[in-house]
């Protein structure tokens, strides 16, 4: 589990729209106010993880590519429904 984050959700491999669907889905498992890390492969996560979280709520607090693997931390923020 990396340092930055209280969870992690590994969509490597999974290509649109699997990994915003986990996404999805893992998000109603955490608290208001954790932390999440994505790891994607996906380019496409880069546009639809940050409309994600614009639509939702939540936020965005790092977005990057390093090597291939796109990684995004997001804080949960609203209800927990998400």
């Amino acid at each position: 589990m990396p340092s930055d984050a209280d969870h992690l959700l590994d969509v490597t491999g999974l290509f649109c729209p699997e990994p915003v669907m986990l996404l999805h889905n893992r998000i109603r498992d955490i608290a208001v106010g954790e932390t999440l890390r994505i790891e994607a492969t996906d380019p496409a996560t880069q546009r639809d993880i940050p409309k994600f979280c614009t639509f939702l709520g939540h936020e965005l607090l790092q977005q990057h590519e390093q090597d291939g693997l796109y990684i995004y931390l997001l804080r949960k923020y609203g209800s927990d429904s998400a």
